[in-house]
């Protein structure tokens, strides 16, 4: 426990984990454990029980994000780099409000930007320094297992059915949201979203390294990930109509 309250800033070298070590995979193989649980026991619930299901893991998102802030600050250890700027910590509260006040358009921009998202930070983790017993290696990845959960629960009843259609709508919130957290980044030094630079196990890095701007993988990174979020459902719709169900009676 002796690096339980220390944070990526002022943590010293070598204690925390390697990419896709024990420890990491340890948590992958949490994630696919609790989402399948999760996605069966919403898939056999009535709607109201599902309704209950998402406020719950809302306000555990939130309380997830309210005990880190709560360290941090009582720690003397809380600057700006730590506001809930970042996509996934938006997503937060986008969350919040589809649990509240479901819509379609919402669960959509959950599966095509928040899923998405969630599962890079998952499979990228930038706080690779820390090690497990330390409040912010715990809150990153439960936050990001939960951010990942809420949106293929939903898929997993149907309740979500995105299309290519719906990727504008989609791409113009996530403009909207990146544009004030751009200006903030220029005005206090800070990088969320990644919009000013990317760290080495970034993605984004590489295209840093290879073509002098990390900025260009977001269009090829995003490409790519809307094509096998999209592509699926398009082949099941295509298939569905060349053989559709034999009518009974």
């Amino acid at each position: 426990m002796e690096y339980f309250f220390d944070t990526v800033g002022v943590i010293e070298e070598g204690v925390g984990f390697s990419l896709f070590g024990p420890c990491h995979l340890l948590w992958l193989v949490a994630f696919v454990l609790i989402a399948i649980l999760v996605s069966a026991t919403y898939r056999a619930s009535d709607s109201k029980r599902r309704k209950r299901m998402r406020l719950l893991i809302a306000v555990l998102l939130i309380a997830d994000e309210i005990f880190k802030q709560v360290v941090l600050i009582w720690k003397g250890l809380f600057n700006l780099s730590y506001l809930p700027l970042h996509l996934c910590s938006i997503n937060i509260f986008v969350i919040a409000l589809h649990a509240v006040r479901p819509s379609r358009f919402l669960s959509k921009f959950l599966y095509l930007v928040c899923l998405p998202a969630a599962l890079a930070a998952l499979l990228f983790p930038s706080w690779t320094a820390l090690p497990f017993a330390n409040f912010m290696h715990l809150h990153s990845f439960t936050v990001h297992i939960l951010l990942a959960v809420y949106p293929i629960m939903l898929t997993a009843t149907g309740e979500v059915q995105a299309r290519a259609r719906d990727l504008p709508g989609c791409i113009a919130l996530m403009l909207a949201l990146a544009f004030p957290v751009w200006l903030f980044n220029l005005q206090f030094g800070t990088n969320f979203m990644f919009l000013m630079w990317a760290d080495k196990g970034n993605p984004l890095y590489w295209f840093e390294q290879n073509f002098g701007s990390h900025l260009i993988g977001f269009p090829v990174i995003a490409a790519a990930v809307f094509l096998i979020l999209l592509l699926p459902g398009a082949l099941w719709r295509r298939y569905r109509i060349r053989h559709p169900a034999p009518r009974h009676g």
